[in-house]
């Protein structure tokens, strides 16, 4: 490129002469002309001289790059795509260029390219489209920045930029400068990020730049972002920046080493996440730089040890906001546990690098010297005694040096600090500091306190305790009380001043100091403790340090003289229990006698005492081992000599001259089975404890097992042997003296733990003589009941506790195959041991056999054998078959029907309560799982029908049959399923989708005994007055168990209510539907009967219909029903139409439910009425399917009158609206020009039942809509001036509207209206209520039913309130009838004095509070 001049003449040549090149000529000169260093040197400055003065950029680049062009900016530059197109530029042309147009401008040099620069930097940084706040670069903006980067650089290097000038650039346009930008500024040398703050005055602005930048930065490393890594890399170059300026001494820099902007960084980091900032996550990564690894790469380990210094005063002294005696009354609640983890976690990392003195030493010089946030000094305590080991020792130190100089200066401050932090590193526990108690005790419990010193020590003492008297918790005030500082005699009154004081106190907190006991850790949460549990605690601690010291604990000395009335009450009694004293004295022995030559117990109680424990010798059995003689086998172990003791019994079995010493050897069995548990004190007096036990999953220890198995198998080996030689009733007492052996308190559990795993979990793999021994030893468990305590077990068995026998009846379940076996096996085995072993005595026979397994035998008998149906014969006359059930090998069929035979059985089972009755039989029956059934489905469908119709049916009542009823015989079935279906048997076994009730095993096939019996009686003549005085039978038993149970709105109670009408209804509908309409008279006009099926909807589905409607299956099942009804009448339309006349008065809910399913119901209605009738459907109805039509025409353009009653019409037309889920309603309502005011007061009563529905379920819709939905009906209510307040006046305004809409809605949700009212008082048209008088009284009578809602509940006042209405209107006071609808003006009482109501609404409230 030429100067202009040279540019003209060279286009004056002719068009033959070549242009030559610049750098041809340039290149002509160097050859032809050698000049010297010197010479070379004034050349070049003379070219640039020229070039200075001379040379255009834009002609420059034109030439450099070839294309001609006005003008070139730096900005077009680095938007080209070519990444070289800026290294083609030489940097000292650009940089003469900048020189040229500097000097045109009159500026520096060193301003144009920082201005130039900057301006290119904000370009990028605005070149992002990603919406705020953003501080990282695009992939794009880094390619761009690194160019422009380069350039700086370059100008950089020839001293063409000045960084100051630049950074006040930057600083103008701070709200588009991204981090990442800066940092590469800092990174690349162009700028570094202390300078770049350091240029700004306003230093405030500048921190709260950095701080929200440093924060979104955190914000980008934890979000998942293609970025994160240059997010990490750009905070980890900060961190260490801000570190070294700021916390690292060396030479040439000043002071502290850092700006103040620096430190004030930190601080505002560290402020704005201990504030509880939202940004969790972000804050959590600021953490993260103090893990050490980030930093201590570059970073030594000084400047890490004063950075984490300054970031540890940060925190505590951060917003100094909490008073002492805030601090003094909350600091447990600021425990490790409970310090929020990101500042405990803060707090262990800030740990790592300082040592336990630094930490500790600094802890003190900070609370010693600024104000803190006791919050975080506290939690910094704990987290220190809790991560440390060496703390404790430190803290110690730290608190005798605060002590010392509280004493020396009479510092309050310093002695606060002492006991604030010692109490918090007390609540830690004890494992890693001591109690605060014994601390208080160590410090001034002795003359070498720092208190001891002077009296003005003391007077500073207990003042200052004096004055933490009204902020200290229970705890400390009964330390200092039980541990008081020693104080000489003559400063005597300065401590019962203070006790006097702190006892005042408790009494105000209502606390005994009694409570207290003598070993009580002080670092538990609890204040107070029941003295008695205290004082079993307090024994078994003290009888520890007695045996480990061998001398009195000193609390037990202490509290003897100071705590007389704990010493006396509590802790004697529990000391001196009385027992079974030891041969050799024992350690509480010891301790009893050291106390007692001390003077510590008192004469009487120490007598009482020892006649109690001589009383408790004496009642222990006398040693049948000192009459006996005992092979010499003292070094054997207890179990052994028990084994020994079981294989003599066994010898002495079956040696008829040994018989007289079976009961002395059972003895001897006795004393050792004590021996081996150690239950040398289960012989006491009292009554037993229930015994605890989980049939479904019984465990039991292994050596308890092994030891029980033992007793078990001996007892069977021995009752084979003793029934070998002789039967059952010639054995003698030794089989009861046995098993009264194995029920000692402390061991009965276990045997009967053993029991239902053998019989209940293992039955199927039992021998016949297991079965034959625990059917015996069943026999005298039942023998024994009155002396053995009752069975508390789980489900499936009832909650209640069982007496033994019935226990083991609840062992034999029925249900399958394998289970009748065993059953049966049991039965037979423990009646036959019974008549046998108790013949003569028919009241030991009738305690010692459970009913239930009596009555089981029967069941089984019956079932499976068909000879035993018949009536047993009388001539058998053998005795019970005893003898053939010991054989090796046992017929248990045959030995069943042999017993079943025995005159003895069958006089037995004419008892009364061993019958089995048809109750009994269908509740065993009801349990038979078919698929595992010993009976083929033919098999059980005959034995089933044989029960029932030819046993059982004809059977007397009082021998519990049926007395030939068959109506009697439905209940009973009824009552029984149902009870199985509500049972938690039922939920025992696994499920099978294809049975009728709730998935119960079992009881298909007798629902079809029930569908049979129920279709014989409707096919059958009407009854003697056409109806029973009760209703239906069916309806019967559903009243009866409605109202046997427990009535009330809490959880338990509705769901119970729930799951027993869900029974109800299944049972509905799986017999005809003809059942829940009774059939029409036989005068005209005909009308059916729904009052038994119209009772049960209204007084209970109703509770428990959703939105206006029943279920679809009921609701078809009762149209089945009444058509099916109605087409044996002589005019079917005609009892139709009456039936749904008297529906819309009495059971409106079911017409509501119609129209909700109509869509599905209707193709079904027609078809059933096609099959009877020619003629169209009844004229009820048809009103409904007006009224479905009526519903669906509100949404297209055209809308017909509205049918039939109005408030039918708006339950069709909320159906509607709910399956529309339009946005608005206006234009829709809109429609509804020139209907009934009802109309709209039932469809805004409709709604909120809706809104309600989607408060309480899920499956209704959103609140938010049926919200908007009752709001649109409520103004267009408002817009036509339509009284709507009788909507939450329903139970005070008697009016027929009013009855039929609570008759459609649960009674629940009525009493949740005043939950309606007050979520639609935003939208209540303000001038339209100052018109109506009544609002006030609504308003406060919702008020009212709302607090007894959540406060008062239903048995308030008022609750009453709000049932009755404890705010009538005044008689004689003139209303203001609704010309529009004068039935619902006339409900509401305008004419209420608002003085009067509030004088009512104060009485009411007064008498709730009551």
């Amino acid at each position: 490129m030429s100067a202009p001049g040279a540019r003209v003449a060279a286009s004056d040549q002719g068009p033959g002469v070549r242009r030559r090149a610049w750098a041809e000529l340039l290149e002509g000169r160097v050859e032809r002309q050698k000049l010297s260093p010197e010479g070379e040197q004034k050349v070049r400055e003379s070219a640039v001289r020229l070039l200075r003065s001379h040379l255009n950029l834009s002609d420059l680049i034109l030439e450099v790059e070839g294309p001609p062009c006005d003008q070139l900016c730096l900005h077009q530059l680095l938007d080209c795509d070519d990444p070289e197109a800026h290294t083609n530029l030489s940097s000292s042309l650009i940089g003469s260029a900048l020189r040229d147009q500097a000097t045109r401008l009159g500026i520096p040099v060193a301003v144009l390219s920082s201005q130039v620069v900057a301006s290119g930097l904000m370009r990028i940084c605005e070149a992002d489209t990603r919406p705020p706040p953003k501080v990282l670069l695009t992939p794009d903006q880094r390619k761009k920045l690194s160019s422009l980067l380069e350039i700086a650089q370059n100008l950089l290097a020839q001293s063409m930029f000045s960084r100051l000038y630049f950074c006040q650039e930057l600083w103008k346009a701070q709200n588009s400068l991204l981090l990442e930008a800066v940092w590469r500024l800092h990174v690349q040398n162009v700028v570094s990020i202390p300078e770049l703050l350091e240029s700004r005055a306003d230093t405030q602005a500048v921190v709260v730049w950095l701080c929200k930048d440093l924060g979104l930065l955190c914000e980008q490393i934890e979000a998942p972002c293609q970025h994160a890594e240059v997010a990490r890399a750009v905070l980890a170059d900060l961190v260490q920046m801000f570190v070294l300026r700021g916390f690292q001494k060396s030479e040439g820099m000043r002071g502290d080493g850092a700006p103040a902007q620096m430190a004030q960084t930190l601080e505002a980091m560290a402020a704005g996440v201990q504030e509880g900032s939202p940004a969790y996550k972000a804050g959590s990564c600021w953490f993260g730089v103090f893990s050490g690894p980030m930093c201590q790469s570059v970073l030594s380990a000084e400047t890490l040890k004063r950075w984490f210094c300054h970031t540890l005063t940060q925190i505590l002294t951060h917003k100094p906001v909490l008073k002492v005696s805030d601090a003094i009354q909350m600091q447990r609640e600021w425990s490790f546990a409970r310090t929020p983890a990101l500042l405990s976690g803060l707090y262990r990392r800030l740990f790592v690098i300082l040592s336990p003195e630094e930490l500790v030493g600094h802890l003190q010089d900070v609370l010693e010297t600024q104000e803190v946030n006791w919050r975080h000094v506290l939690s910094c305590v704990s987290t220190l005694v809790i991560c440390l080991p060496d703390a404790q020792q430190l803290i110690n130190g730290c608190v005798t040096r605060l002590l010392a100089r509280a004493f020396e200066s009479w510092d309050l401050d310093s002695m606060v600090l002492a006991f604030l932090v010692v109490r918090q590193a007390a609540l830690e526990g004890p494992a890693v500091f001591p109690s605060y108690a014994t601390w208080f005790q160590a410090t001034f419990g002795s003359a070498r306190g720092v208190h001891s010193c002077s009296k003005k020590a003391l007077v500073f003492l207990f003042k200052f305790l004096s004055d933490l008297v009204p902020f200290e918790v229970p705890r400390y005030l009964q330390v200092h009380i039980l541990h008081p500082p020693l104080v000489p005699g003559k400063y005597r009154t300065l401590l019962t001043d203070y006790v006097a004081l702190a006892k005042t106190r408790l009494a105000d907190l209502k606390v005994s100091i009694d409570n207290m006991g003598l070993y009580e850790d002080l670092s538990s949460a609890g204040d107070v403790t029941q003295p008695q549990s205290q004082a079993s605690q307090d024994v078994e601690k003290a009888l520890a340090v007695f045996e480990h010291t061998g001398k009195v604990p000193v609390a037990i000395l202490e509290a003897s003289i100071f705590r007389r009335s704990y010493y006396l009450s509590h802790f004697l009694p529990a000391l001196l229990t009385p027992r079974v004293l030891p041969r050799a004295p024992d350690s509480r022995e010891a301790l009893i006698e050291s106390l007692r030559r001390a003077d510590k117990i008192p004469p009487a109680l120490y007598s009482t005492y020892c006649q109690a424990c001589s009383t408790a010798g004496q009642k222990q059995p006398e040693d049948a081992a000192q009459g006996g003689e005992v092979e010499p086998s003292c070094a054997e172990e207890p179990l052994d000599l028990l084994m020994a003791a079981l294989q003599e019994l066994r010898a002495c079995m079956t040696d008829p001259t040994q018989h007289d010493v079976l009961s002395a050897q059972v003895a001897m069995v006795s004393e050792r089975l004590h021996s081996v548990l150690g239950l040398s004190e289960d012989v006491g007096s009292g009554e037993a404890a229930p015994v605890q036990l989980s049939i479904q999953a019984p465990e039991l220890q292994l050596r308890e097992q092994k030891l029980v198995d033992l007793l078990l198998m001996s007892f069977c080996q021995n009752l084979l042997a003793a029934s070998s030689v002789a039967p059952p009733d010639r054995q003698g007492p030794w089989a009861t003296h046995f098993v009264r052996a194995l029920c000692g308190r402390r061991f009965l559990p276990a045997v009967l733990t053993r029991l239902c795993q053998l019989l209940r979990h293992q039955g199927p793999n039992l021998s016949a003589s297991h079965v034959l021994g625990l059917a015996a030893l069943a026999v005298h468990l039942g023998e024994s009941r009155s002396a053995l305590p009752k069975v508390h077990v789980g489900p499936p068995a009832p909650a209640r506790g069982l007496p033994l026998p019935e226990f083991i009846d609840s062992l034999l379940p029925c249900a399958a195959q394998q289970a009748l076996a065993l059953c049966l096996k049991f039965s037979t085995a423990a009646i036959s041991y019974s008549l046998c072993k108790f013949s003569q005595s028919h009241e030991l026979l009738h305690s010692c056999l459970s009913p239930g397994l009596i009555k089981k035998f029967q069941f089984i008998m019956f079932r499976w054998f068909p000879e035993a149906r018949d009536p047993p014969s009388q001539e058998d006359l053998a005795s019970p078959p005893w003898r053939p059930l010991c054989l090796p090998s046992v017929d248990w069929r045959r030995t069943a029907l042999c017993l079943w035979k025995q005159r003895a059985l069958q006089e037995l089972l004419k008892k009364e309560g061993f019958q089995l009755t048809y109750r009994d039989w269908l509740q065993l029956e009801i349990e038979i799982q078919p698929e595992v059934d010993f009976l083929s489905d033919t098999e059980r469908q005959d034995f089933q029908q044989w029960a029932i119709h030819q046993h059982f049916l004809p059977m007397p009542s009082a021998a519990g049959g049926c007395d030939g009823d068959l109506e009697a015989a439905c209940t009973t079935l009824v009552d029984v399923l149902m009870d199985f279906c509500q049972s938690s048997r039922s939920y025992h076994h696994s499920e099978n989708s294809d049975l009728v009730l709730t998935g119960c095993k079992g009881n298909r096939d007798i629902f079809s005994r029930l569908q049979e019996m129920v279709a014989d009686l409707e096919q059958g003549p009407a009854p003697l007055g056409h109806t029973t005085p009760h209703g239906h039978f069916l309806f019967g038993v559903f009243r009866r168990r409605l109202q046997a149970l427990t009535h009330g709105w809490d959880m338990a109670s509705r769901l119970q209510r729930q799951q027993e009408l869900l029974t109800c209804k299944r049972t509905l509908l799986g017999l005809p539907p003809s059942m829940l309409v009774s059939s029409p008279r036989a005068e005209q006009p005909a009308t059916p009967s729904c009052a038994d099926f119209f009772h049960l909807v209204n007084s209970e589905l109703r509770n428990f219909s959703h939105d206006g409607a029943l279920t679809h299956d009921i609701t078809a099942h009762f149209f089945r029903g009444l058509l099916n009804t109605c087409a044996r009448s002589r005019d079917p339309s005609l009892a139709a139409d009456l039936a749904l006349t008297t529906c819309q008065t009495q059971c409106p809910l079911l017409l509501t439910s119609a129209l909700l399913w109509w869509s599905s119901l209707e193709p079904e209605l027609h078809c059933r009425w096609r099959r009877w009738s020619q003629s169209p459907l009844p004229a009820e109805l048809r009103k409904l399917q007006e009224a479905h039509l009526f519903a669906e025409s509100l949404l297209p353009p055209h809308t017909s009158p509205a049918p039939g009653p109005s408030w039918l019409c708006a339950a069709a037309l909320h159906f509607a609206i709910q399956r529309a889920r339009k946005e608005s309603l206006r234009q829709e309502l809109g429609k509804l020009n020139g209907q009934g005011d009802e109309l709209f007061v039932s469809l805004f009563f409709f709604s909120l039942m809706g809104l309600l529905s989607s408060y309480l379920t899920t499956q209704a819709i959103g609140s938010l809509r049926a919200l908007d939905i009752c709001a649109e009906i409520l103004g267009c209510l408002q817009r036509r001036r339509i009284s709507w307040l009788l909507v939450f006046q329903l139970i005070e305004a008697d009016v027929p509207l009013g009855r039929t809409l609570l008759g459609l809605a649960p009674d629940h949700q009525v009493r949740l209206l005043p939950v309606a009212f007050y979520s639609l008082l935003p939208y209540f048209d303000e001038d339209a209520l100052l018109t109506e008088d009544a609002f006030l009284h609504v308003a406060l009578n919702m008020y009212l039913k709302l607090v007894g809602l959540f406060v008062a509940g239903e048995t308030g006042a008022v609750w009453t309130v709000a049932r009755g209405g404890e705010l009538p209107t005044q008689a004689g006071r003139p209303r203001k009838p609704d010309n529009k609808c004068p039935s619902v003006s006339a409900a509401i009482d305008t004419s209420v004095p608002r003085k009067e109501l509030l004088t009512r609404g104060r009485a009411a409230g007064c008498e709730w509070r009551l």
